[in-house]
């Protein structure tokens, strides 16, 4: 991958050059990792809008949750840190 767009998107995704589709998907994980609770109808109707179907919806939040998951558990053992 690109170094100066990872750069970017490590910064500030929303700034990052990005395509509008990207920036949704983005958003969206955002909030999902921040609080699911909150995720709406209007999210996915905001993903729908820039042609990600519900198949592609539900693979987003199944991504993106199972690193939530994961990267919890790492944390919680301890992995990757010393000592």
């Amino acid at each position: 991958m690109d170094e100066e767009l990872v750069g970017a998107l490590q910064d500030d995704y929303r700034k990052a050059p990005v395509s509008e589709q990207d920036r949704r998907m983005l958003d969206y994980v955002v909030q999902l990792t921040r609080d699911a609770t909150r995720i709406s109808t209007e999210d996915h109707a905001r993903l729908r809008s820039v042609g990600f179907d519900d198949k592609a919806i539900l693979q987003i939040t199944l991504i993106a949750s199972w690193f939530n998951y994961i990267n919890r558990v790492a944390d919680a053992l301890g992995v990757g840190r010393e000592g």
